[in-house]
């Protein structure tokens, strides 16, 4: 399970802790990466690339620990803000060099073929936003088709979770950001208790998916 968010106390790092739990209950053993506790650098480097067309290369220590956590695992997770329609930084930084050519690409039959891959997206903007259509079909483009799969995964779930911000976000007809007055009180705990609710359906069905894979 990989967390991509700086703040341990963020929605985002709540929503990874249930979705860990739904997972070990389910008879799953979780290795946690938190991407900004364990302070992976996302820069790429010549270390991890010192022949970017030789796929027998060497990478740097630090890619070849995280590519062997990968290896390890049957069932990828990924937990992370929706930044720009895109995933932050760190977790880009952390494909771009651990999903590195000769590892998880280019080759006749790819390492990581056969693996599974949910990835856990919360958004600020509410469901009835018209970005939401687009930026699903921009997540599921991007993450599934253009990395996923592409790496040999046997099949991945974008999950998009909106609402996840404390003040309603959306853009009108004209293109402007309308923000709402801040959520309190029963409201709050209500918006946040359903998001955990659509979260944990996620998690169930990817889960249930694999089983009938199997």
């Amino acid at each position: 399970m990989v967390v991509a968010h700086h703040r341990t106390d963020s929605l985002t790092a709540h929503t990874a802790r249930r979705a860990a739990d739904r997972l070990e209950a389910a008879g799953y053993h979780i290795d946690l990466l938190d991407l900004h506790a364990e302070g992976f650098d996302p820069r790429m480097n010549t270390s991890d690339q010192p022949d970017w067309g030789n796929r027998e290369k060497v990478y740097s220590d630090e890619a070849h620990a995280h590519m062997r956590r990968v290896l390890d695992a049957d069932v990828v997770v990924a937990v992370f803000p929706v930044y720009w329609q895109s995933v932050p930084a760190i977790l880009k930084g952390w494909i771009d060099r651990v999903w590195n050519y000769g590892f998880a690409y280019g080759r006749s039959k790819p390492r990581l073929a056969g693996k599974r891959m949910l990835w856990l997206a919360l958004a600020g903007a509410t469901a009835d936003d018209p970005v939401v259509e687009g930026m699903r079909t921009v997540l599921e483009t991007n993450l599934s088709e253009g990395i996923a799969y592409y790496c040999g995964f046997s099949h991945s779930t974008v999950g998009l979770l909106t609402d996840a911000e404390e003040r309603p976000q959306r853009v009108d007809a004209e293109g402007n950001l309308l923000v709402g007055a801040a959520v309190t009180g029963a409201e709050r705990e209500a918006q946040y208790a359903d998001l955990d609710r659509r979260a944990r359906e996620f998690v169930e069905r990817f889960v249930a998916e694999e089983l009938v894979g199997c």
